[in-house]
């Protein structure tokens, strides 16, 4: 099989029009080419207004090494050498007590997945409730109900991912072929198969949602169980911490502070929200370490700004039907953008989960405290783009850097200015008046903006309240923050318009903890796998089902199912 890359075609090309310049790229004639596929495709807008689509292909060629020889010095065209995943159990011992994993995010879901067929029959506990009880729990409180503590946007089947564009992209190496399993298995499981190639894959909640249903059926149908409404509460394991004559390991879990389950192996992919199991863990002395992690706001954008600044096409604003539509055939769907820039005291800046044609939707999981993410439908097809803008924070910011659990203490002190800002909703702000309060308190020295968009209305999921927000965030983050934005101005002129919206706040962009574990994936309690982006293991969906994967072949490595 060859892999060539850097063809190139016009985005509304046909599929006839990529065979043609795979033929040509080759040098070759149709009927030399058996078999061939999309690799990966990203859009090329270097030369906007005129957009491309730039390929890499895989090709099954007659007379293959012939050809490479011939095209030796074209160094786009070579030997594919990406390896496949499989999944192996070589353990020795066998796993009399059946695995537990707690929480069903992406680490959970496909950590059980690959346990279930490799025969394992895992037990899964979430404390939340699933997909289908979720959804309408969140949707009612996104219209007023109160709030469920355990049947929110963090928490239940799905995991937190589940309410949010769903973006597949991850910048964790690949070597194994983790990834593109995860993305084969999102497809067996409903994705569309363009997810496979796309340079910037994404789901979308409303995919996202039956993939995961799909998903728990699976595990059912091969002998594994989920249980709902089900919270760990207490781990019972035997030996002695800290002696290396009587290594502890782990024995049992208690569900909802009454029912024990005994096991062996325990996997924590616990979400990045679990505040109550960390503490509980941490009592228990699980090893543990505060981590980095940012904080911020989401800003919101008219979608069709953000369409032709990164497409290049001309901005019409003055009406609804003279917008630059998502659904344009002139352009790719609905633009996304990553930015980066460095506040003056050195501190990062970066967009974090943009949202193509979405919402911001309130996110909170506590009662008192409030916490907002970005969503997206997988149409993309909504008014107004919308990213978290946050700034990077150490353990020396919290106060507490010897303290593993400290950055929790910092995100819900946050969360709880948030929610008191605006009397529970989802506090607001236009971006000029947050620029002219800042110079007010000194933090500042100018509160001019650019102008190059109208006003435009939010597109929100929840109660909003424009208010005041400068007191949230402490004022050395409020300061590099606007820093950034002005950075990020520079661009995308207007990214730092004065008609631009922040609110707030953006406080889970990953865990504030870490929890350790060996080379085995192991913590310093045998048996306990420290798994996914709540265990300080991954950064996204994508990620975190990489490393659920990782620990099931850890598993797999010790153990053998009976």
């Amino acid at each position: 099989m060859l892999r060539i890359n850097q063809i190139t075609c016009p985005i509304d090309h046909t599929e006839k029009q990529l065979f043609n310049a795979l033929c040509r790229k080759l040098k070759c004639g149709k009927e030399d080419i058996l078999f061939w596929r999309i690799a990966k495709r990203s859009l090329d807008a270097r030369k906007k207004p005129e957009l491309f689509y730039s390929y890499t292909l895989l090709a099954r060629c007659r007379n293959e090494e012939k050809l490479l020889k011939s095209r030796s010095r074209d160094k786009d065209i070579g030997k594919d050498i990406s390896v496949p995943f499989r999944f192996r159990v070589t353990g020795e011992k066998a796993l009399t007590r059946r695995p537990v994993i707690i929480g069903t995010g992406p680490a959970g879901l496909f950590c059980a997945l690959e346990l279930a067929k490799a025969g394992f029959c895992p037990i899964l506990l979430e404390r939340g409730r699933d997909v289908e009880q979720r959804s309408a729990d969140v949707e009612a409180f996104w219209k007023g109900a109160p709030l469920r503590a355990d049947s929110n946007v963090q928490f239940g089947e799905g995991g937190a991912g589940t309410f949010s564009d769903g973006k597949l992209n991850t910048l964790v190496k690949d070597k194994y072929g983790r990834n593109t399993h995860v993305l084969e298995t999102f497809v067996t499981f409903g994705a569309k198969e363009s997810i496979l190639y796309d340079q910037k894959p994404h789901l979308g909640t409303d995919v996202l949602k039956k993939i995961v249903k799909n998903m728990r059926m699976e595990i059912l149908s091969l002998g594994g169980e989920v249980y709902f409404d089900s919270r760990m509460t207490n781990i019972r394991y035997s030996g002695i911490l800290n002696d290396p004559a009587d290594s502890p390991r782990i024995t049992a879990v208690e569900i909802n502070g009454s029912k024990w389950l005994e096991t062996d192996v325990l996997v924590l992919a616990i979400g990045h929200s679990a505040r109550d199991t960390l503490s509980m863990l941490y009592e228990k002395q699980l090893r543990m370490e505060a981590k980095p992690f940012a904080v911020g706001f989401r800003v919101q954008h008219p979608q069709y700004f953000i369409n032709a600044s990164q497409y290049g096409i001309a901005a019409k604003e003055t009406a609804a039907s003279d917008k630059v539509s998502a659904a344009s055939a002139s352009i790719p769907g609905a633009a996304p953008y990553k930015l980066t820039a460095k506040a003056k005291d050195g501190r990062g800046v970066y967009s974090f989960c943009m949202c193509p044609g979405g919402y911001v939707v309130n996110a909170s999981s506590e009662e008192g405290h409030l916490a907002v993410n970005g969503m997206s439908y997988s149409g993309r097809d909504g008014d107004c783009a919308n990213s978290a803008i946050i700034v990077s924070v150490s353990p020396e910011d919290y106060g507490a850097p010897d303290f593993p659990l400290s950055g929790i203490f910092f995100q819900r002190e946050l969360e709880k200015r948030a929610y008191e800002a605006a009397s529970g909703k989802i506090p607001i702000l236009k971006y000029r008046d947050f620029k002219a309060e800042l110079v007010k308190q000194g933090l500042l020295e100018t509160a001019a903006c650019s102008e190059l968009f109208s006003p435009f209305s939010p597109a929100v999921k929840g109660s909003y309240q424009e208010t005041d927000i400068t007191h949230i965030l402490p004022p050395k983050l409020n300061t590099a923050f606007a820093e950034g934005m002005e950075d990020m101005d520079k661009k995308i002129h207007g990214f730092a318009s004065g008609e631009t919206w922040l609110c707030g706040i953006e406080s889970r962009t990953s865990s504030p903890v870490r929890i350790c574990r060996d080379e085995t994936l192991q913590s310093n309690i045998g048996g306990i796998y420290p798994c996914g982006e709540g265990a300080g293991y991954a950064g996204g969906i994508t990620s975190a089902a990489m490393d659920g994967i990782k620990v099931a072949e850890a598993i797999g490595a010790l153990y053998h199912p009976v």
